[in-house]
């Protein structure tokens, strides 16, 4: 379906990368990229925190790089398709938890120089809160972050290249050159290439949704179309109660947060980015250009499948391919979009989009759970371990994971809608690490006991529903919509955990001595830098910003 100038494009992408992600790995790449740091191989802070030399405008590429995988590109298309503009909200909703991030996370995480989000709840709660998140930040970044981008990746592959040899063909080739650069080279790497990735996958993004606009006509024949269908609702990012889709106004306004503070403030493969920042005006800023940055995929990524749903309704779009008994099978209306639209180059340009969208998160979650391993599991019963040694469990660690992801697959590849069914299982491994890290931050109060009981309780809850609304699909409990599923843990976990502190407080001297801020408002007493560049003026423009976004589109 591609022709070879296309091919041509792909590949010189790919080796282009790799050899910017080697070139980062080695000891005179690494030197010039961190100009003057103090990074050396079997460094661990240069390996896995680049050296604490990240400045904003890499950190908020990089947070935007790995959150925007080929799940993105491919299962929002597919969610525009299907619903509209309403998976939007994951987004815009962003936006609102990365001011959380600016203003009260990162500012606490480079004040106390934890390296990683587990050695934060040990220093705020015990040992065993450090190793239970360990654990459950490794199996999400597997599952999550690796796996379903492997298999969204894996089926557009698959569909342009079917004479390539199947889905794991694809996956495999490009497990093994993200595998190469980040086990070399590390998070320095890792960033450098996202920087270029996020480029190249803007840029492939907006040439595919121009050309479905221009074919459509524009904004007019859009409504037309959607009025003439009776799916005018589709251009609605707030829906009422009693919506279809099971996401209305009130579940994405208590659901969200639930999971957008679990990903943006309390996961390690995204917090990585902002713990190997230069200092914390670097730190809140990078967050604060990655909330703007996260404007565009409602445009760039949603609307495109919305795109191609007026489209085939106009019949200006074959989806013939992909229709059974009448039915359009979404998942791969991207990659059809591709060929169709698009003109001969530039099918190439978009496909290397795709690519570096799918290798910038792996590489990310690769990083992240070398970090984890080497340096909460590893290191603990080793402690005299040399620093050469935890990379190279760190270097080990990374390749297990991408065997495991590629085994994974055909698990996650049964749910219909791949962004909802990422979406599901966030939902339920998300709140109890939301609840310990809220109330330990904010809360002197909270115990070392209530911060394990309530993860242990928390996941324990999670997966017993899960399993058995995956065993049991018919009964009332599988009907609650998955966001609001995610609310109601938070509170039961937060109540949990409350409880649990004031059954037995901790004494006065514990509590002046929490590792916490003492008011909510000690983050904000920063002063920052000087003018439009400010923390506070800039996270005013975000929330203003993103506000006028929705009005628009209410």
């Amino acid at each position: 379906m591609l022709n070879s100038l296309d091919i041509i494009v792909i590949l010189g992408y790919l080796l282009g990368v790799v050899a910017l992600g080697l070139w980062a790995g080695t000891r005179g790449g690494r030197e010039k990229a961190l100009a003057g740091g103090t990074a050396a191989e079997g460094d661990t802070t240069g390996y896995f925190l680049a050296g604490g030399t990240l400045r904003w405008p890499v950190i908020g590429m990089a947070l935007f790089a790995t959150n925007i995988s080929c799940v993105h590109l491919v299962s929002l298309a597919q969610s525009g398709f299907d619903t509209g503009l309403l998976n939007g909200n994951f987004e815009w909703m962003a936006a609102f938890t990365l001011v959380l991030l600016a203003l009260f996370f990162a500012p606490f995480y480079i004040k106390t120089r934890i390296t990683t989000l587990p050695d934060y709840l040990e220093r705020r709660y015990d040992r065993a809160c450090r190793d239970w998140l360990a654990v459950m930040s490794i199996v999400s970044a597997v599952v999550i972050h690796i796996g379903f981008s492997f298999l969204t990746g894996g089926l557009v592959l698959e569909f342009l290249f079917p004479e390539f040899g199947g889905i794991y063909t694809a996956i495999i080739v490009i497990a093994a050159l993200t595998g190469l650069y980040t086990v070399v080279g590390g998070l320095l790497a890792v960033v450098l290439t996202e920087t270029v990735q996020t480029v190249v996958l803007l840029l492939g993004a907006a040439v595919i949704t121009a050309a479905a606009w221009m074919r459509l006509g524009g904004w007019g024949p859009l409504v037309e179309t959607l009025q003439a269908t009776g799916t005018m609702e589709k251009l609605s990012m707030l829906r009422p109660a009693g919506d279809p889709s099971g996401m209305p106004w009130y579940a994405i306004v208590l659901g969200y947060p639930v999971l957008g503070i679990w990903y943006w403030c309390a996961d390690q493969t995204i917090v990585q980015r902002v713990l190997g920042a230069r200092d914390e005006n670097h730190a809140r800023t990078g967050a604060l250009f990655c909330a703007l940055l996260k404007v565009f995929p409602v445009f760039l990524f949603v609307l495109p499948g919305l795109l191609a749903f007026a489209l085939h309704q106009r019949g200006a779009l074959d989806l013939s391919s992909l229709t059974v008994d009448g039915v359009v099978n979404s998942k791969n209306v991207y990659s059809v979009m591709i060929v169709e639209l698009l003109p001969i180059g530039l099918r190439g340009l978009v496909v290397a989009a795709l690519l570096a969208a799918l290798m910038s998160t792996v590489a990310g979650a690769l990083n992240s759970i070398s970090s984890l391993v080497s340096l909460d599991l590893y290191k603990r019963f080793r402690p005299a371990a040399p620093e050469k040694k935890l990379v190279l469990v760190g270097r080990i660690a990374a390749i297990l994971a991408l065997v495991g992801s590629i085994a994974l697959i055909p698990l996650l590849n049964r749910y219909e809608s791949l962004f909802n069914g990422l979406s599901t299982i966030i939902a339920h491994i998300a709140p109890p690490v939301t609840s310990v890290f809220l109330i330990g931050i904010f809360w002197p109060g909270a115990t070392a006991l209530s911060g394990r009981l309530t993860l242990w309780f928390g996941s324990a809850l999670g997966a017993g529903v899960f399993a058995f609304n995956s065993f049991v699909p018919d009964q009332p409990l599988a009907k609650v919509p998955f966001m609001l599923m995610a609310f109601y843990f938070l509170a039961a976990c937060m109540a949990f955990q409350i409880a649990v502190s004031l059954a037995k407080p901790v004494t006065a001297e514990q509590r002046a001595n929490a590792i916490c801020w003492k008011s909510p408002l000690d983050p904000l007493r920063a002063p920052g830098w000087p003018g439009l560049g400010n923390y506070k003026i800039l996270s005013a423009l975000v929330l203003v910003g993103v506000g006028a976004l929705y009005y628009v589109f209410r």
